[in-house]
C-alpha cells in the first residue's frame, strides 16, 4: 500500500510563499504522475499541477507562473513551491500518485493553506 505524508502547510500573508511536501513510500520518477489537488470550502476538488517522468509537468491556469511542482527522487518526495499567494488560494491541498499503467490512485491526508492578512 502506497502511503502519501504531506507538510508544509499553514497561515500566510497575501504576497508571501509557502512549500509543501510529499513524502512517499515509493519511488515516484519512473511510474507515477505526482499531482497537487485543492479543494476550498462548499467547491469541488480541482486539480493544481502535476508531475510526470520528473519533467513533463502542468498547471492550472490560475497558478501558472506563480507554483512549480518538482520531485526529488532521491528522497521519493514532491514538492510545491508556492508564490505570490492570493486569498483564492486558501484551500486545504492534497498530493496524488496516479500510475501510469494501471491509473491507481493514491492520496495524502491533505494539509491547510491558509492566505489571509
Amino acid at each position: 500500500q502506497v502511503q502519501l505524508v504531506e507538510s508544509g502547510g499553514g497561515l500566510v500573508q497575501p504576497g508571501g510563499s509557502l512549500r509543501l511536501s510529499c513524502a512517499a513510500s515509493v519511488s515516484i520518477f519512473r511510474f507515477y504522475t505526482m499531482g497537487w489537488y485543492r479543494q476550498a470550502p462548499g467547491k469541488q476538488r480541482e486539480l493544481v499541477a502535476t508531475i510526470t517522468s520528473g519533467v513533463n509537468t502542468n498547471y492550472a491556469d490560475s497558478v501558472k507562473g506563480r507554483f512549480t511542482i518538482s520531485i526529488d527522487n532521491a528522497k521519493n518526495t514532491g514538492y510545491l513551491q508556492m508564490n505570490s499567494l492570493k486569498s483564492d488560494d486558501t484551500a486545504v491541498y492534497y498530493c496524488n500518485l496516479e500510475h501510469v499503467f494501471t491509473k491507481t490512485n493514491y492520496w495524502g491526508q491533505g494539509t491547510q493553506v491558509t492566505v489571509s492578512s
